[in-house]
């Protein structure tokens, strides 16, 4: 009777705080797209003077990174009741799940932005994610073996979770002095294999939209749908392999920042322009997940920027 009384109230709440985002996609996009500027403004003050090239767009990724937990973070408050869900049913008191994963998420977004404990918040982000796959996705696709999408979204999880555990090691991993190389090295390679396997889809499912092979079809405006599909197939496996094998990693890393970085811009930006939809699965979330794989990219590769720094450094 508690738990059900208890239900109700998380319910009334959501509908009676958040009214006017349940209402409109309006000021969820503003509210992301000032945390974008401001993390831009902040971002361009730690370009390093002496870097140049492609290298000069690192700095972003934390940016690129965390705008999208802030967006993830939001959707948890102003789409609890479908959020809600998604918690498995043996967690207990597993409807506040909802809301502590969202107030955690637009936590870290702020420490990535303002580069307060941005270490330990991306340590602490990286682990929720694979704890995400381990607790909710993996159950669902042992339920559901041949589900392609079942496959696909744990792995763009770990994804996730590889650039956050990279930047984390990169960083020295909550308050050590010098990078942790087994940290940086497997956010690597959880960042990699997804893209080696993603791109594989693309070349088996090249009717998808791109970026992350998922459910939504390449939109019918986009010119030359197989010549795109089949570019970004090549350019993950490429660069996932590459980034696995650790063979100019980093540069491959930056050339897949910058390529899902693209995609944002010019596909998933005016999706959410000509529909808005702040919902799960909907034009948002894809700009979202997308940009955020712009961002682990780059953190990989500013954590393998700080390994060969260190390396130089004691080789002196």
């Amino acid at each position: 009777m508690r738990n059900s009384s208890n239900h109700i109230v998380l319910d009334f709440a959501a509908q009676i705080i958040f009214p006017s985002l349940l209402d409109s996609s309006f000021w969820v996009n503003f509210a992301s797209a000032i945390l974008f500027i401001i993390g831009l403004c902040l971002a361009f003050r730690r370009v390093p003077s002496r870097s140049s090239g492609l290298d000069r767009i690192i700095p972003f990724g934390p940016v690129f990174f965390a705008v999208p937990l802030a967006v993830f973070g939001i959707q948890h408050f102003v789409l609890f009741n479908t959020v809600k869900f998604g918690v498995p049913d043996w967690m207990p008191g597993r409807f506040f799940w909802a809301w502590i994963v969202g107030a955690a998420l637009i936590a870290a977004c702020l420490s990535l932005l303002a580069d307060i404990k941005a270490d330990l918040a991306a340590l602490l982000v990286g682990i929720m994610l694979v704890l995400f796959v381990l607790l909710i996705y993996l159950p669902n696709l042992v339920k559901n073996p041949h589900d392609r999408f079942a496959i696909i979204v744990p792995l763009r999880d770990l994804a996730l979770s590889g650039g956050a555990l990279a930047f984390a090691g990169g960083r020295g991993a909550a308050g050590r002095r010098r990078p942790v190389r087994w940290l940086v090295d497997l956010g690597r390679w959880f960042f990699a294999a997804p893209m080696v396997v993603f791109g594989v889809e693309y070349f088996l499912h090249p009717e998808s939209a791109p970026g992350v092979p998922l459910e939504r079809p390449m939109p019918a405006w986009v010119p030359a749908h197989l010549l795109l599909s089949y570019s970004v197939g090549v350019v993950l496996v490429v660069c996932g392999a590459s980034i696995l094998i650790n063979r100019r990693a980093r540069l491959a890393t930056i050339l897949l920042g910058i390529a899902y970085l693209l995609l944002v811009l010019f596909i998933y930006v005016p999706m959410e322009i000509i529909h808005p939809s702040i919902e799960i699965s909907g034009e948002l979330d894809y700009v979202a997940d997308t940009l955020a794989m712009s961002g682990a990219a780059l953190l990989v590769a500013g954590a393998l920027e700080a390994l060969n720094k260190r390396m130089f450094s004691n080789s002196k």
